[in-house]
C-alpha cells in the first residue's frame, strides 16, 4: 500500500503502529492506546486485517474501534467496473449502515443520515434509500426514518426513497435494469436490541457481495466523531496467508482510496483508481485468490508501472 501510494506521489507522512500480543489495560484488548491517539491526533488512518485468539476474554479489536473512535457510520462500496462481470446487472451502490449506539439514540441516528446524504451530494450521486424493517424494528426503525426524513429536506436536489427489506431485495437483485448511483441508508445496531437492525446491516451486504462474485472488489471506510476516517480491507483476516507474499493488495488499496477522497485528495485517489482498474483488466497479474498465480508483490508492481 505504502509502495502504491507512493508511486502516485501522495502528500502523506506514514505513522505505523502495531497491535500488541498482550491485552492493553487502557482499551482492554490487544489494540493499543497508542494507536488510538495517533488517529484521534491525524483524523485518519488505515486498519490492516486483525484478529485475536478465539475464546479470549478481551474485546475484540474491531469493537475497540469502534467505540473508542465514535465510530458511527460503516461506508461500503459494491462496484462491478473492476473488470468482472457481476451475477445480476451492473452494480454501483454504497451502503451506509449504523454502527453504534449513544445515549441520544436520535443524533446518532441523524449523523448517519447526514453522513449518507452528505456522502451522496459530493459524490454525484441522486438517489438514497432508506432500508427498515417495519414489522420487526417498529419504534427504533420510526426514529430512524424520522431522522432521515429531517436530514432530507436539507438536500432537495437528491431524491430519497423509504424501502423495506423486501422492496430491496426487489430493486437491487430482480431488476431489470442496471443499479447506478444509488445510496442505500440502514439502520445497524441501534435498535431495541442490537439483533434485528444488525442482521439487516449484514444482510444487505451479504446480498451485494453475493451479486458482485468477487468480494475482494469491494472497500470499506469507517466515518466516527470529528470526521474521523479509519479505512479497512472487507474480506477481514486470513492467517493462512501471513508473511507468504500471497495476499491480494487489492481490497486494502481500494479501501485506501476511500480515505483519500475523504481527505479530499481527489486527484490521486483517481489515478490510483485507473491504475487498479488497468491492472484487473489486463488480466495478466492476479493472486490465486481471483484465478491468478501471482504474489502479492508482483500485483502491487504491477500496480505501480500502471500508475
Amino acid at each position: 500500500m505504502c509502495q502504491v501510494l507512493s508511486t502516485a506521489e501522495v502528500p502523506i507522512k506514514w505513522e505505523e503502529h502495531f497491535v500488541g500480543n498482550k491485552e492493553d489495560q487502557r482499551t482492554k484488548s490487544y489494540l493499543t492506546w497508542e494507536s488510538l491517539e495517533s488517529i484521534r491526533k491525524n483524523g485518519a488512518g488505515i486498519k490492516a486485517p486483525m484478529w485475536k485468539p478465539i475464546g479470549n476474554a478481551q474485546r475484540s479489536i474491531y469493537h475497540a474501534f469502534r467505540e473508542e473512535l465514535s465510530l458511527y457510520a460503516s461506508v461500503k462500496l459494491f462496484n462491478s467496473l473492476y473488470g468482472y462481470k457481476p451475477r445480476k446487472n451492473d452494480v454501483d451502490i454504497v451502503t451506509v449502515t449504523q454502527q453504534m449506539r449513544g445515549v441520544d439514540e436520535s443524533q446518532v441516528c441523524a449523523h448517519v443520515a447526514e453522513y449518507a446524504f452528505y456522502y451522496a451530494r459530493t459524490h454525484g450521486r441522486d438517489k438514497v434509500s432508506a432500508i427498515h424493517e417495519p414489522e420487526i424494528t417498529t419504534k427504533t426503525d420510526g426514529l430512524f426514518l424520522k431522522c432521515c426524513r429531517e436530514v432530507a429536506n436539507k438536500y432537495p436536489e437528491i431524491r430519497y426513497e423509504e424501502i423495506t427489506r423486501e422492496a430491496c431485495v426487489i430493486k437491487v437483485f430482480f431488476a431489470f435494469v442496471n443499479i447506478r448511483c444509488l445510496t442505500l441508508l440502514s439502520v445497524g445496531v441501534g435498535t431495541v436490541t442490537p439483533f434485528p437492525g444488525r442482521i439487516l446491516s449484514l444482510w444487505i451486504s451479504s446480498w451485494l457481495i453475493y451479486i458482485i462474485p468477487k468480494v475482494k472488489f469491494v472497500s470499506s471506510c469507517n466515518i466516527g466523531e470529528g470526521g474521523i476516517a479509519l479505512a479497512e480491507a472487507v474480506p477481514g483476516t486470513e492467517p493462512d496467508f501471513t508473511e507468504k507474499n500471497l495476499a491480494n493488495p487489492t481490497p486494502l488499496l481500494l479501501s485506501t482510496v476511500m480515505m483519500l477522497h475523504h481527505l479530499k485528495l481527489h486527484d490521486k485517489a483517481d489515478r490510483i483508481t485507473k491504475a487498479i482498474v488497468k491492472t484487473i483488466a489486463q488480466g495478466t497479474h492476479q493472486t490465486a485468490d481471483v484465478g491468478g498465480i501471482c504474489a502479492t508483490t508482483c500485483v502491487t508492481k504491477a500496480i505501480c508501472n500502471n500508475i
